[in-house]
């Protein structure tokens, strides 16, 4: 992976972060609502993972957010 897909990634990772926070949910009760494993949730959010679309969809659902808010950071 390139120095840039590791930055977005991070980038991605934070704001799931934030908005998770925001909402007073833990990564167990963002985890759970998306069927995710904890420790999964937890490098997605450091950014040591690549995810998919479809995983992106389902943090968004369950934030109660619209899919494009998980990429609204500072470039």
């Amino acid at each position: 992976m390139s120095e840039i897909e590791n930055i977005t990634l991070k980038k991605i990772g934070r704001r799931i972060q934030k908005l998770r926070t925001e909402q007073n949910l833990s990564q167990q009760d963002l985890a759970a609502k998306i069927n995710y494993e904890k420790s999964n949730m937890s490098r997605l959010e450091a950014g040591k993972t690549n995810m998919t679309v479809s995983t992106l969809e389902k943090i968004a659902n369950a934030l109660e957010v619209e899919l494009i808010e998980l990429f609204r950071f500072k470039k």
